[in-house]
């Protein structure tokens, strides 16, 4: 019998592609899963609750409703996120604020909702962060400003229920998925400067954080992924030059030609 096997589970962003890969996957192990999302799909493999999650007062009735169909929870999974084309250079616009509405507070708000229903079963959270966390990269600033925030979120949730409520940060790569369609549509793709991953490298680091025998702090979702982050954290100017070199071999190739909102990155690529 799996260790998931009888587990209540919430899941948000359960109508997008990681969130249904997710929802299908523990339901197969046997876990009983809820999702949350903006709107409920009907083809959706659990049920899905309808929230914004951005509505702050909205959240806590429909975490309180969740719990409620489930008897209780055993794990949350703040899954939820929007990327989008966001120079660091550039002021903050809607398309930031957006970002951080979703990738951070929302995850906030969600996982305050939940904490008392989790601390009554010792119970665990997962967030979905990025390996942008640990390892920027250019023209996508508020994304991976918004799972940075994320990681420390997460670290100080850690010292204060940590005793009764195991925490874990998962940080994927890119996977396919509309996610990425905005920054291309605005000639920003970042293909070529990350790589896409297969999407059973989240869902298997996601089992792993909800059934370890203690809550592990952080995965990675790859063997490429943790020496990324190892690198990340331990020789971050190695990692700078590897970005830069990438960008600058994806600049030289043209790949951010005739997108305004590289602008300047090419200008000073040719200075």
């Amino acid at each position: 019998m799996s260790a998931l096997h009888g587990r209540r589970v919430v899941i948000t962003g359960a109508a997008g592609t990681v969130g249904r890969a997710l929802c299908r996957a523990l339901t197969e192990q046997g876990a009983r899963v809820i999702g949350l999302d903006l709107a409920a799909p009907d083809d959706a493999p659990v049920p899905v609750l309808a929230c914004d999650l951005t509505d702050h007062a909205a959240v806590p009735t429909a975490v309180d409703a969740a719990v409620a169909r489930l008897g209780g929870l055993d794990l949350l999974v703040n899954n939820a996120g929007i990327g989008g084309p966001a120079p660091a250079e550039l002021p903050p616009d809607a398309t930031v604020r957006r970002q951080l509405e979703v990738n951070l507070l929302a995850a906030w708000a969600t996982t305050a909702a939940a904490l008392p229903a989790l601390e009554a079963s010792r119970g665990r959270v997962v967030f979905i962060a990025s390996r942008m966390a640990a390892l920027p990269l250019p023209l996508a600033a508020a994304y991976g400003v918004s799972k940075r925030a994320l990681v420390a979120y997460a670290d100080a949730l850690r010292l204060e229920v940590g005793t009764h409520i195991g925490v874990t940060v998962v940080y994927p790569s890119m996977i396919a998925s509309p996610i990425h369609d905005s920054t291309a549509a605005a000639g920003l793709s970042l293909e070529g400067v990350s790589r896409y991953e297969p999407i059973e490298g989240v869902v298997g680091a996601v089992v792993r954080a909800a059934t370890a025998r203690r809550a592990p702090a952080d995965l990675a979702t790859t063997r490429r992924g943790r020496v990324e982050l190892t690198i990340a954290r331990h020789l971050p100017g190695l990692a700078r030059r590897m970005v830069n070199r990438t960008v600058a071999g994806r600049l030289a190739a043209g790949a951010f030609d005739g997108a305004a909102l590289a602008e300047g990155l090419r200008r000073r690529a040719r200075d």
